[in-house]
C-alpha cells in the first residue's frame, strides 16, 4: 500500500515537476547598451526572425540627446543563434542623400536630419526582408535585404503611398509602425502607420491605420484609416498588428483618452473594413508603445507596461500618463477577447517593447530597460506557468 501511495504521489507531482524544468527564467542580454559607438540614447525598438533563423534588432541611434526630433539614425544588430549574442551594429538608413531640417529647433535645426519609426517586414515568400523608415516624420523609403540583413538596398521613396489619407486628415507628419509589420496568408505585407495633421512636426493629432504590398514591397498602397481622431478616441498612434488564427487581422493602437486602455479593431484584409473600435480593459495604456506578436502555436503575445497613471490618492486620472515600468507579457488563447494571463518580464523601468518568435518557439522581447535595449528570451511555459 505504501508503496502504491508513493508511485501515485510521484505521478501527481510528475508534471509539476516538469513544468518548473520547462520555464526558466527569462535570459536577458543588453542589444544596444548606453553610449555603444558614441550614441547618447537608443529608443524605438523592433525585432524580426528571418525565415532562417537570424535575428535582426534594430532602433533609433539618437546621436545627442534623447529627444524624438534631432540628429537620429537607424541601426541594427544581428543575431545567428536566437538572440543569446549579437554581431557589432550595423547603420542602416538613411543610406541617401541627406533630407536636413527639424522645426522644433530654433538653431542648428536646419542641418539636422531625424530618421525615424523603423520597420521591418519578413516575406516568407521571397525570403527577403522589407524595411520602412521615415525622416523628418514627413516623407517615407523601403529598402530591402535579401541576405538576412547584411546588405541593405538603395532606399526607394513611397511618400506617394500616404496621400489617399488627405481625404479624412491633411498631415503634415506621417510615421510608420514602429515595430514590425506582418504578411498575411494570401502573402501581402501589412504595415501600421499613424499620421499627424497639427502644425509642422507636431506629433497630434493623430490618427492611425496602415499601409500595404500586395507584390512583395514593389509598391505600396494606402488602406483605410483604422482608428480616427474622433469621439471617445483620443489621438491614436503608434499601433502594433498580428495575424489571428481565422484570417482577421488585429490592430492594437496607443492612444490618450479617458479610460486608459488600448483601442483595438480588426478587418478581414489588413488595409479595410476596419470593425468599430473598442477599449479593452485587460490592455492598460500608460501612453506607450506595445508589442504584439502571433505565436506558431496560435496564442496571442502582448508587451506592454502595465500601469495606469495614478494621482496622490492612487485613483486613475482620465486621459493621464502612466508611468513607464513594469513590463508585462500577456497571453491570449481566443485571438484577443481575453487576457487572463500576465507575467512580469521587468519590474524595473521599461518602455517601447517588441516581440518575435524563434522557429523554436521561444520567445524574444527587445526592449527599453532604463538607458539601454534589451533582449529577453523566454518560452511559453514561463509565460503561463506559475
Amino acid at each position: 500500500m505504501k508503496r502504491s501511495l508513493t508511485l501515485l504521489t510521484a505521478l501527481l507531482l510528475a508534471p509539476l515537476a516538469a513544468l518548473h524544468a520547462a520555464a526558466p527564467a527569462p535570459e536577458k542580454t543588453e542589444v544596444f547598451p548606453p553610449k555603444l559607438n558614441g550614441i547618447a540614447r537608443y529608443r524605438i525598438p523592433g525585432v524580426v526572425v528571418t525565415p532562417k533563423g537570424t535575428v535582426l534588432a534594430y532602433c533609433e541611434a539618437r546621436k545627442n540627446d534623447s529627444k524624438d526630433w534631432g540628429e537620429i539614425e537607424v541601426h541594427l544588430r544581428r543575431s545567428t543563434d536566437g538572440g543569446k549574442t549579437w554581431l557589432p551594429s550595423q547603420h542602416i538608413a538613411h543610406k541617401a542623400k541627406r533630407i536636413e531640417g527639424n522645426p522644433h529647433k530654433a538653431e542648428g535645426g536646419e542641418h539636422e536630419q531625424t530618421v525615424n519609426n523603423p520597420v521591418a517586414i519578413v516575406d516568407r515568400d521571397t525570403g527577403a526582408i522589407e524595411f520602412l523608415y521615415c525622416v523628418n516624420y514627413a516623407r517615407c523609403f523601403s529598402m530591402r535585404s535579401t541576405d538576412d540583413g547584411v546588405t541593405w538596398s538603395t532606399p526607394v521613396e513611397i511618400t506617394a503611398s500616404f496621400e489617399p489619407f488627405r481625404a479624412k486628415y491633411d498631415w503634415k507628419v506621417i510615421a510608420t509602425g514602429p515595430g514590425h509589420g506582418i504578411q498575411l496568408k494570401n502573402g501581402r505585407l501589412v504595415v501600421p502607420i499613424w499620421l499627424a495633421y497639427g502644425g509642422i512636426g507636431a506629433h497630434g493629432p493623430s490618427a492611425c491605420g496602415s499601409i500595404f504590398s500586395d507584390d512583395h514591397g514593389k509598391t505600396w498602397n494606402a488602406g483605410d484609416v483604422a482608428i480616427p481622431n474622433e469621439g471617445d478616441f483620443g489621438e491614436p498612434n503608434e499601433s502594433i498588428l498580428a495575424a489571428l488564427s481565422d484570417g482577421r487581422v488585429m490592430l492594437v493602437s496607443r492612444n490618450q483618452s479617458k479610460p486608459n486602455r488600448k483601442l483595438v479593431t480588426t478587418s478581414a484584409d489588413g488595409a479595410t473594413g476596419w470593425s468599430q473600435p473598442a477599449f479593452h480593459d485587460a490592455l492598460w495604456e500608460p501612453r506607450c508603445m506595445a508589442g504584439l506578436v502571433t505565436h506558431p502555436s496560435g496564442v496571442l503575445l502582448f508587451s506592454n507596461p502595465h500601469t495606469l497613471p495614478l494621482d496622490k490618492e492612487g485613483n486613475a486620472v482620465p486621459a493621464g500618463k502612466g508611468k513607464r515600468e513594469n513590463l508585462c507579457i500577456k497571453l491570449s488563447r481566443d485571438n484577443g477577447k481575453t487576457w487572463p494571463v500576465s507575467k512580469n518580464l521587468e519590474p524595473g523601468s521599461a518602455a517601447y517593447s517588441d516581440l518575435a518568435v524563434l522557429p523554436d518557439g521561444t520567445v524574444l522581447c527587445l526592449f527599453e530597460r532604463a538607458d539601454s535595449i534589451d533582449c529577453a528570451r523566454f518560452n511559453l511555459d514561463w509565460v503561463a506557468g506559475p
